[in-house]
């Protein structure tokens, strides 16, 4: 049983990483930054590889 739920859950992360994955790359592709929280704080992937903790809309 706990085998079973164990592969769901795999599946289950593999369609979710993918689907962040497509995400992150179509925001590269529109020219919007990808945004995370990094030990708490905000910050910005830029299209162009830049790493930044403000951004301006």
């Amino acid at each position: 049983m706990i085998e079973k739920e164990y592969k769901e859950i795999l599946e289950i992360a593999k369609i979710f990483n993918r689907a962040v994955k497509k995400a992150q790359e179509e925001n590269r592709a529109k020219g919007l930054p990808n945004v995370y929280s990094i030990n708490g704080k905000i910050v910005y992937a830029l299209p162009d590889g830049r790493v930044v903790t403000e951004y301006e809309f």
